[in-house]
């Protein structure tokens, strides 16, 4: 077993050397690659069959 995986998950591991590449880019680069990077989640409550407004 790899000594990274007795201390967190491959999620972790993956967002830790996403952030050091992200750090390591040009001004611009980066800027670009720090959007691509957000992520959001839209949920909807449904009663009865109706879908009420979309939050965010």
């Amino acid at each position: 077993m790899t000594a990274w995986r007795t201390l967190f998950t491959y999620n972790k591991y993956a967002q830790i050397t996403a952030r050091a590449l992200r750090a390591s880019l040009k001004e611009e680069e980066r800027v670009v690659a720090e959007k691509r990077g957000v992520t959001g989640a839209r949920y909807q409550n449904w009663e009865n069959g109706v879908g009420q407004q979309q939050v965010c």
